[in-house]
Order: structure tokens, then sequence, then C-alpha cells
């Protein structure tokens, strides 16, 4: 309460002077209004937008009266998903004074266009330009609105290029789709093949993958489109591209022009918006992230996929009530979104509640689909795993197994997963099977080479050929801190504390809260005869929320009698 109470008084300092200088005599100041419009503005900076968009409400009065009140209450509305309700509040409001952001005449150019009236948008559009403010991000909006403006009135793409990287190439793209360009087959292949104009090596287009399928369909390009889905593995695809395949697999055909369009401008303006807010999440600005969904929305109700983003930036944001109410927008009629609701879900009761009945929830509900798909029952057995259950695990991951190429990359992925559940369970002939046999398919696997020679680390077996797998490991991943913290403990095993303390130390340098990092850290230095630092390392152990029962007993037993067999 007392920082709400400061943050106030700032705010009533810095707004009190224009705000008396805009009325004529102290007869026009109610102080109520003034209260509840700082009320608004402490509520959206504690992320309660519902509340503050209740104390804007209540005081309207100071609309026209103070610059900043349009700009907060507009944005309010609009993170409220009450985009019609913003415009109409502009266009009653809306002063030469009140009008100087960027957001403001966006959403009036967007409102224009939405009415066809491209001439009436790209004046809103010009105004923008004033208020951008070295925001590149709200340049690049402003710029490729206007392409798309200039596509849509003369029917042809704009000599003039955006050098924007791959915003301008994926633009372009929804451009020639558009206009039916000879060329737009080529444009997406280099698109979703990462060739071309697209220069990020490690930038994932497979989204773009669904908009390809769509454009096909929409040309009588069935066949060419079901070559496609074929070539989509369900294990590695995004939820809007697995999605789409499965409409392609029952041959719901129709489903796709249900919800977007290239021949629509609404729709391809509505997916501009939808990737600038995918960009403001990725930086974690889950705020501005929502102001352009729900603009995005506005634009193309019909795709309600993309509110995913929206539930999964409420769900970081720790809104679990607004993450459930946008979920109620996935039914079971979209397999991969409902489930993707049904994991969300399973994620907040772990969150509110505790893990085994996060679990309990999510089988109960998986039960409850017919033939559920590979990517589905890959969730089950990793959800299991993540849990301990690794009975329950395994019966998952054979499921996959029988359904997978066995030389795959991804059948090795599957029986790393596999025997790394049966080595928790101590059934450490199928456990050193599985991941052999994984080794065979994937030999240079960093993580596999680990996770088998920890094991007979642990089990002092074949601790010298475990060396040399951690080496090659090593040589492999040489900043991942688990493979660092197995190195070191191998040299343990041999004797070498020096070399065993170098990898060890930089392995709790890059994970200080690990318990096991610190207790073979402690261990360590006790054989190097530096007792003080050991038991010091072996104490942080038993403050770490990770540590369970039988660690700690063992360290306590370590902190008193030190190691018994040095």
């Amino acid at each position: 309460m007392l920082i709400k109470f400061f943050k106030f008084a700032l705010i009533l300092m810095f707004y009190q002077s224009p705000l008396y200088s805009k009325s004529k005599t102290l007869n026009d100041f109610n102080s109520q209004y003034l209260s509840n419009y700082f009320s608004g503005i402490i509520a959206h900076e504690n992320n309660d937008n519902s509340q503050a968009l209740k104390f804007f409400k209540s005081s309207k009065y100071l609309i026209k009266q103070h610059n900043s009140y349009l700009e907060n209450y507009v944005y309010a509305l609009i993170l409220e998903g009450k985009v019609q309700q913003a415009i109409s509040e502009i266009k009653q409001n809306l002063t030469e004074n009140n009008s100087n952001f960027f957001e403001v005449h966006l959403v009036l150019a967007l409102d224009s266009f939405k009415r066809k009236n491209y001439k009436k948008s790209k004046e809103h559009l010009q105004r923008s330009y004033a208020f951008i403010n070295n925001d590149r991000l709200s340049l690049i909006i402003s710029e490729t609105l206007k392409q798309y403006l200039y596509v849509f009135e003369e029917n042809k793409i704009s000599k003039t290029k955006n050098k924007f990287g791959n915003f301008t190439f994926i633009n372009e793209v929804f451009q020639r789709c558009y206009l039916d360009d000879q060329n737009t087959k080529t444009y997406f292949k280099n698109l979703i093949n990462n060739k071309g104009n697209v220069r990020t090596k490690d930038a994932d287009f497979t989204r773009y993958i669904f908009f390809y399928i769509s454009y096909l369909i929409e040309n009588d390009g069935y066949e060419e489109a079901k070559n496609i889905a074929n070539n989509i593995d369900y294990l590695n695809s995004s939820l809007l591209t697995s999605q789409g395949k499965k409409w392609l697999e029952d041959q719901k055909l129709e489903e796709f022009n249900k919800v977007f369009s290239c021949k629509n401008p609404d729709d391809i303006v509505s997916e501009l918006l939808f990737l600038v807010a995918n960009l403001y999440s990725s930086q974690n600005d889950y705020e501005k992230s929502n102001f352009y969904l729900n603009i995005s929305n506005y634009l193309n109700p019909k795709f309600k996929f993309n509110l995913s983003l929206l539930a999964e930036n409420y769900y970081l944001d720790k809104n679990y009530s607004k993450t459930l109410k946008i979920l109620e927008s996935f039914s079971e009629k979209d397999e991969f979104y409902y489930w993707f609701k049904i994991k969300k879900e399973a994620q907040i009761i772990s969150k509110k509640d505790n893990k085994d009945k996060s679990l309990d929830f999510i089988n109960l509900n998986f039960q409850k689909i017919k033939n559920p798909s590979i990517k589905i029952i890959f969730d089950m057995a990793n959800f299991n795993k993540n849990a301990k259950r690794f009975k329950n695990a395994i019966k998952y991951y054979d499921q996959i197994i029988s359904k997978i190429d066995t030389n795959s990359q991804l059948y090795a992925e599957i029986l790393y997963r596999k025997g790394s559940s049966y080595e928790r369970l101590g059934d450490y002939v199928n456990s050193d099977k599985d991941l052999l046999k994984s080794l065979e398919i994937n030999p240079d696997d960093a993580y596999v080479l680990n996770y088998l020679a920890y094991s007979w680390l642990e089990r002092e077996y074949k601790i010298d050929l475990s060396l040399q797998m951690l080496e090659k490991a090593y040589a492999k991943k040489s900043n991942d801190p688990y493979i660092i913290d197995s190195i070191g403990w191998a040299y343990y095993l041999v004797d070498d504390y020096v070399k065993a303390e170098i990898f060890l130390k930089r392995a709790v340098e890059l994970m200080p809260e690990d318990p096991i990092v610190n207790d073979h850290y402690g261990d360590i230095l006790w054989m190097l005869d530096r007792k003080i630092q050991a038991r010091y390392f072996w104490k942080n152990v038993l403050n770490f929320q990770e540590t369970d029962d039988e660690m700690k007993k063992n360290i306590n037993e370590k902190i008193i009698d030190g190691l018994v067999n040095s």
C-alpha cells in the first residue's frame, strides 16, 4: 500500500499544474474525477486493466480536460478487447491537444481501412509519422500498412521497397497472394524454406506453411497441398500448421477459408498486426503484444487461433483468470487448439494447486480424446515423465515408437526419453539398451552421451569409457552446465581432483542453486583439503527447494563427519 501511495503522490505532483490550467474556474474541477483517474493509472501500472478501465469510465469528464486521458482510456479499452468502443471514443473526443500519440492515428487509419475508405486511411496514417519518435517497430507498422494500401488501391505492388528484412519479405508474400501473382508459389516456398530474401538462419517460418496450404486450396491446388501436408511432422510443427494438416487429413478443406483468405484485405492486415504482437511478446512486452493482438482480432475475428498467443501472454504475466477466459474460445472440433487449452489449464492448476492434480486433470481429459495424434501422445509421455510417473511415460513412448521410422532422428530422441525413464526406475538393463540404440542412430548427440555416461558413473561402471563419452559431449556442448558437472564428476571418480575442481567450479557458477552440483563441488573441495569451503557448499544444499529428504540426510552426515572414506 505504501508503494501505491508514493506512486499516487508522484502522479499527482506531475499532473496537477496542467490540469488546473485547463479549468476556467475551481468550480469546473471535481476532485473525485481526478482521484478516479489517478486510481486508473495506478491500476494499469499494477497490470489490473479491468479495474483501470472502471476508474477511467468514472472520470470521463476529464477526457477533453487532460491531454493524456484519451491515450490511457483508449489503451485500456483496446486491452480489454473493446476496439470498436475505443474508435467511437476517439471520434467523439479527439482534439488537437489529446491526439499526440502514435496509436490514436493508427487505430483511426485501421478503422477507415476496414470501411474500405483507403484515402482517409492514408491521411490518418500520414499523421502517425509525427509520433513515431524513433520507435522502429512503429515505423515498420506505418510503412508496411502504407504498402498494403497501395496494393489494395492500385492492384499492384509498389516499386518502392521497404528494407525491414524478414518483415518486408513476409508481407510481400501476402501482397502477391492477394494479387494472385504468378510468382506467389515461389515466394511462399522461399519463405517456408528460409531462402531468397529471408536471411535469418534460426528464424522459424513454419507458421506460413498453413497460409501456403490455404492459398493452394483456394486455387484448386489440393494435391499439391496434400503433398506438403504429408511432409509435415506433427512433433516438430507449430499448432497452426498441425491443425491445417489435420484438416487436410479429415478432408475439412472448407475450414481454411472460414478463418483466413489472402483475398481478404482485412485478413492479411490482421496477420501483419499478429506478427507485430508476436514480436512484442518475444521481447516480454505482453501489454503491447495484447494491444496489437486485440486490434488484429478486430480486423479478423474469424481467426480465433491467434488468441492462443493472447492466452499465452496472460499466462506468462500470471493473469490466470484472463488466460482461462481466452481458452474458452477453443473447442473439441479443433483438436490441437483444444489440446493447447487442456495443457494450459493443467499448467494453471499446477501453479495454483499442485502437480499431482494438474497431471490427474490432463490424464482425465486425454482419455476423452478419440484417436489422439502422435503429438498429443508425445505430450502425455513428457507430462508423465516430468511428474516422475515413469511407467506411464514409457507406455506412451512405446506407442510413439510403434508409429515412426526406426532410422529417424525422432526415433533416437524418443529412445533417449524412454531410456532415461527406465534409468529413473532403476531398470538399468532396459535403460542402457535404449540409450545405446539411440546413440547408434545419432552417435554425436551430446545429451544422450552425457546421460548414459553419467548413469554409468553413478553405478561406478565403465568409468574410463564414460569419461571419453563426456569429453566428446563437452566438445559439442562446452557451455552446458549439466555436461560440465558430469565431466567434472568423472574426473573426481578417477581421482583427478584438480581437473574436477575446474569443471565443478564453473558448473556452480552456471547453476548456483542446483543441489547436485553444489554437493559434487563440496566433495571435490573436501578431497582438496579445503574442508571449510566444502562444508559451506554442503550447507547451501540444505537451503535449496529442489533438495529432497534423502539428499538432506546424506548432506547432514557429511557436514558432521566429512567424507568418511576419504
